[in-house]
This record gives structure tokens, sequence and C-alpha cells, in this order.
């Protein structure tokens, strides 16, 4: 099973950069985790309806003829701790055997036929985080997810 987490947008500024390089060197060992950037910088519109279509079929062009379970970050998704966040990955790598797609929209979050095309919707936090921040967060909550299900001291509870 693969994990890749694709962001909509641009690249994240150096010292973020620092951060999600970091994380994702600390998985290599732990799972085949990847990050792909989905370029936005096209969209010459202003109207957030507009902006979030255009992205929409950005994404939906990454996601044609791909057999993987979707989970979009979503400000309105379901919460998890991160003992039951490993959990989830485990129960998903064990019986789901699909690779998991965890996709981070732009600052005007996704279109609604996104939505619809999403298996699971997945919240950070109820407080709303720059969508560059987010890959940052998701990537160490990742890692700390593999290394609850490794036993690793990362995790101190």
């Amino acid at each position: 099973m693969k994990i890749e987490i694709w962001s909509v947008g641009n690249a994240s500024p150096g010292h973020l950069q620092k951060v999600e390089d970091e994380y994702l060197k600390r998985l290599k060992p732990m799972a085949h985790v990847s990050f792909h950037l989905i370029r936005n910088h096209k969209i010459r519109s202003n109207d957030p309806i507009v902006i979030k279509k255009e992205e929409a079929v950005l994404i939906r062009k990454q996601l044609k003829n791909r057999n993987a379970r979707i989970v979009l970050l979503d400000e309105y998704g379901q919460e998890f701790t991160s003992k039951a966040f490993a959990r989830f990955l485990r129960d998903h790598m064990n019986h789901m055997g699909q690779d998991l797609v965890f996709i981070i929209g732009g600052a005007f979050g996704f279109d609604d036929s996104i939505h619809e095309m999403a298996n699971m919707k997945l919240s950070l936090s109820k407080f709303t985080f720059p969508h560059q921040l987010v890959r940052s967060i998701f990537l160490e909550q990742l890692y700390r997810g593999f290394s609850i299900l490794n036993s690793l001291p990362y995790h101190h509870q």
C-alpha cells in the first residue's frame, strides 16, 4: 500500500519545506509515502467559486483511473486522536489494501464535485490553518501514527 499526499497550491516556504522533508525522511523506513504538489498558478480568477472549480479539474485529472481511497483534509471532517489515527492506518493496511490519497485543498477548500468523490473527510482541528502549514502538521501526524504502530518512543502516551 502506498500513501500519497497531494496538496493544491505552491511550494512551501523554505522553513516549512525543511519540516516536510524531515518527516518524509523519517517515514521512509516505515511506509511508502510520497508528496505531490498540484500547482494552481495558472488560475487567473479571484473568485473563490471559480478557483475551486478549476482546482477540481486539476484534482480530477490526477485521480483519473486511480484505485485509491480518497481522504480529503477538510475542516468539517472526522477528527481522530493520534492513537485512533494510527488504528485507522493499521486497519486500512490490513483490510483494504488500496492506496491512500490524502488531499489538502487550496486556500478556499474543495469544490462540491471533489467532496462527492471522497471516501472520507479528515479534520486535523477545529482551527483553520494555512494549507501550506497543514502539510507539515499532517506529515507529523502521519509519522506519529506510524511511530505508534511501530512502538517507537516518539509518542509519549
